[in-house]
C-alpha cells in the first residue's frame, strides 16, 4: 500500500499562510485601470501640482496594503512597536532593531520586487540633506506607469510617478517612518526621455529616533 502524507492541520484558519496566487497581472489590464485613474482626475482638478498630489493619494492607499500583504503573506516584516523609546520589530518570533537603512533596503528590495519584478537599480543618501535619500535610475518604461500614458505638450512637467511616491509614502508610513515621497524627473545627457527618481525626505521624529538607537 502506498502510504500518503497528511497535509499540515491548522487549528485556526487563522494560522493557515495566504496563498501568494499568481505573481503577476495582466499588463493590458493594468493600463486601462491606470488611464482611467489618471483621467478621472485631471477632470477634477484645475493645475497639475494638483493632480500628481491625487495620484499619489491614490498609491498611499496601494503602498500600505502592500506593506500587510506581504506582513501576513510572506512574513517578512510585521507591524512596527515602539518599546522603551526604541522600534523593535517583530519577524517570525524574534525581536530586531529597525533602522532607517533596514526599511530603505526593505522598499528598494522587497516592495520593488512585488511592484516591478525586480530590485530598483540604485539607492542613494542625498549630498545636501541629512534626511534625504533617494531611488534612481528609474527609466519610464521601467515604472509602467508612463508606458502606457501620452502627456499633452501644455502638461509637460506631468510626472505619473507620483503614484509610485505614493506608493512608497503608503508602506513608510505605515511601518511607522512618515516621510514626504516625490518623483521628480531627471534629464539624461544623450537621452531624449528623462528618468525619474523618487525623493524620500524623512520627518524629523524619524531622524530622532534613529540618532537614539545610535
Amino acid at each position: 500500500m502506498i502510504g500518503v502524507g497528511k497535509a499540515k492541520q491548522y487549528s485556526n484558519v487563522l494560522d493557515k499562510p495566504l496563498s501568494k496566487g499568481k505573481q503577476e497581472v495582466s499588463l493590458s489590464a493594468f493600463a486601462f485601470l491606470f488611464s482611467e485613474l489618471v483621467q478621472y482626475n485631471q477632470t477634477q482638478v484645475d493645475n497639475i501640482a494638483e493632480l500628481e498630489r491625487r495620484l499619489e493619494d491614490a498609491g498611499y492607499s496601494v503602498g500600505a496594503r502592500v506593506l500587510e500583504l506581504l506582513c501576513h503573506r510572506d512574513k517578512v516584516y510585521c507591524v512596527l512597536s515602539i518599546v522603551n523609546e526604541g522600534a523593535l520589530l517583530t519577524l517570525q518570533g524574534n525581536r530586531r532593531d529597525t533602522r532607517l537603512l533596514g526599511i530603505l533596503s526593505f522598499v528598494h528590495t522587497t516592495v520593488w520586487k512585488v511592484l516591478f519584478g525586480k530590485a530598483a537599480d540604485s539607492l542613494e543618501k542625498g549630498t545636501e540633506h541629512e534626511d534625504e535619500y533617494m531611488i534612481t535610475k528609474l527609466t519610464n518604461c521601467y515604472l509602467l506607469t508612463y508606458r502606457f500614458i501620452s502627456i499633452p505638450k501644455d502638461m509637460g512637467t506631468f510626472n505619473c510617478g507620483a503614484f509610485v511616491a505614493g506608493i512608497v509614502r503608503g508602506v513608510l508610513d505605515s511601518a511607522g517612518f512618515p516621510a514626504v515621497v516625490t518623483a521628480h524627473f531627471v534629464p539624461i545627457e544623450g537621452q531624449q526621455r528623462p528618468r525619474t527618481t523618487i525623493l524620500i525626505k524623512f520627518a524629523e521624529e524619524v531622524l530622532r529616533r534613529e540618532a537614539r538607537l545610535g
